[in-house]
């Protein structure tokens, strides 16, 4: 699936991992990457639910059409797809929502 990013800020973060660690620490840097790496690897959102493949998971309420992956507790990969025939997932932000 192909990466967009809703800003220059959260794109540093989830490409480069000196800003992430720098932004969230060594351990949550890592998991960033990991699952854009997720991301990029598979085709869908939904083949992403289906394997639970970061625990990602459609959100519900103000969020419906959002989508969450995991990253470390309680912080989530917030991203909507975009396209029909090429997915996009648009990374909207990192956050704990809870």
């Amino acid at each position: 699936m192909d990466i967009t990013y809703k800003n220059r800020k959260i794109e540093r973060i989830c490409t480069n991992a000196k800003v992430a660690d720098r932004e969230y620490g060594s351990q949550m840097s890592a998991k960033i990457h990991m699952r854009i790496d997720e991301i990029r690897a598979v085709d869908t959102v939904e083949e992403m639910i289906q394997f639970r493949i970061g625990r990602c998971h459609a959100l519900k309420g103000n969020r419906k059409g959002q989508y969450a992956v995991d990253l470390e507790h309680p912080y989530r990969l917030v991203f909507t797809k975009h396209g029909n025939e090429i997915e996009i997932a648009h990374i909207l932000e990192i956050v704990d929502y809870h």
